[in-house]
């Protein structure tokens, strides 16, 4: 499939993987936007540093290709707005994946926009839907499918199945990254042809939506800690730290090189 986009800006390459430079409302525009217009299937990923770190530590170098065929790459991460600073391309601001699908489903209801939420453990994406329309009433939940499945073969197409019987328009898939990027990339044909128009990454929106996990407190989200955060307070998640320092010290590198 031909790779559609959504922004007619120039990517800004931050180690290799590239960034829309979008605020969180235009980013929020051209999705919907193109949603309302259905001009065919747009992909739209939230990469951090951790993803570019990954791009950066795989071998076959797919992942760089996946994630540059994005319809939108918006940085889920203040690491990466910093980062683009030093490298003198500066982004406009972090779009945090969570809060643009929030926002996604505001606007989702107020179009009658149908959402289809797959991923997460057995319930999650289930209870995840159920708190969003405590909150948002008016919103037209499509279908929920959690996400242990085979990513490929049959109960792969049988999950698509469900998305195109459903008539979901926007699909939310939280299968932590890169792996939801991977499925919608390697199932783009697919999903297009079950009448989705767009499928956005959102890593573990649904824990966090159903309850399941806390979000980091308001502080650490203003000052750029919220990988901090969760990574103190999820021990299994303590090799961030690392990643986040390789990343840092890459950029640095970088900086030094490009120096005349």
């Amino acid at each position: 499939m031909r790779t559609l986009r959504l922004s007619d800006s120039g990517r800004i390459n931050v180690l290799g993987v590239g960034f829309d430079n979008v605020t969180l409302d235009s980013a929020l525009r051209l999705i919907t936007d193109h949603i309302k217009t259905d001009a065919g299937f747009a992909s739209v990923y939230t990469p951090n540093a951790d993803i570019v770190e990954l791009c950066r530590r795989d071998k076959t170098g797919s992942l760089y290709g996946i994630f540059a065929s994005a319809s939108l790459s918006v940085p889920d991460g203040i690491g990466i707005v910093k980062a683009s600073r030093i490298l003198g391309t500066p982004l406009s601001e972090r779009v945090a994946g969570i809060e643009l699908g929030s926002k996604l489903l505001e606007r989702a209801a107020e179009d009658g926009i149908p959402v289809y939420f797959l991923g997460g453990a057995e319930g999650i994406a289930e209870e995840a839907a159920k708190r969003i329309r405590l909150r948002i009433p008016s919103l037209n939940v499509a279908g929920v499918h959690h996400g242990y499945f085979d990513k490929s073969g049959a109960d792969s197409d049988a999950v698509l199945r469900l998305i195109g019987e459903s008539g979901a328009k926007l699909l939310l898939v939280c299968f932590g990254a890169p792996t939801q990027e991977k499925w919608i990339h390697n199932n783009a044909d697919e999903l297009a042809n079950a009448g989705v128009a767009c499928a956005i990454g959102l890593g573990g929106s649904f824990d966090v939506w159903s309850g399941k996990i806390r979000r980091a407190p308001r502080f650490f989200r203003d000052h750029g800690l919220e990988w901090l955060y969760r990574s103190l307070s999820r021990p299994s998640r303590i090799g961030r730290i690392a990643s986040v320092c390789r990343f840092g010290c890459a950029v640095i590198r970088e900086k030094r090189l490009s120096r005349p």
